[in-house]
């Protein structure tokens, strides 16, 4: 169901001069046991990013996942890109989370990085579910403005390939516009606090259950510690 949203991701970012990096050992793809899921991953250089990381998983008619990360280089203290989404094919249920994930919550942050996800909150009302999301505080690294959907085949098939497009239009015209304006974050404190997003994403991470089921504990939490969330696994 996400192969053309995975597309689009990557050709997007093939186009903007990103060029593949290397994945850690034995995380680039993983088979599950009985053969009906199959994870694959990839980690892409873009000029601008100091990291953006791309999963898709696919257990067939049952599950379909697609993920994503992209950490700014410390140079910029505009938002990471986050975008998570689900379909649980039995309960033909979607999930769908798209944000532009804050470093920090405060008015000015907010007027100066949001007006264009806030624009694409009021054109999607699909996805702008006023249902807080269960596994982490919407206080921290999210904002009150993300395309968020508990849905169904409607939303999935209708509303989710437009504003996925439209979302990925406005974070590169975020990030364009970004390059001419000073930052107001010291580069060392976007390192702590993308630094800090990766241990609480680690910690709350509805996902690395999902993972563990598929593909056993060891190799999942080799996953979340070594490539979703690497600065969670530092000491």
């Amino acid at each position: 169901m996400f192969d053309p949203f995975l597309d689009q991701l990557h050709a997007d970012i093939t186009a903007r001069g990103g060029t593949p990096a290397e994945v850690p050992d034995g995380l680039a793809e993983c088979h599950s046991a009985k053969g009906t899921s199959v994870i694959r991953s990839w980690l892409w250089q873009v000029p601008g990013f100091r990291r953006w990381r791309v999963t898709r998983l696919d257990a067939g008619e049952s599950l379909q996942v697609l993920n994503s990360v992209a950490y700014p280089d410390y140079g910029f203290d505009h938002p990471l890109m986050g975008v998570d989404l689900l379909w649980f094919g039995a309960r033909q249920k979607l999930v769908a989370v798209l944000d532009f994930q804050p470093l920090v919550q405060n008015e000015a942050y907010f007027d100066r990085y949001f007006d264009g996800l806030k624009a694409l909150n009021r054109q999607f009302p699909d996805l702008n579910g006023e249902e807080t999301m269960r596994s982490f505080d919407p206080n921290q690294y999210f904002s009150s403005w993300l395309l968020f959907c508990r849905g169904g085949a409607d939303q999935a098939q209708t509303s989710l390939p437009p504003a996925f497009s439209a979302f990925l239009k406005a974070y590169w015209a975020l990030h364009d516009a970004a390059k001419n304006t000073p930052a107001t974050i010291a580069a060392d404190e976007v390192k702590r606090l993308q630094e800090n997003y990766d241990v609480y994403s680690a910690e709350r991470d509805p996902a690395h259950g999902l993972f563990t089921s598929h593909f056993g504990k060891n190799w999942s939490d080799q996953f979340l510690h070594e490539f979703l969330f690497p600065a969670s696994g530092q000491s």
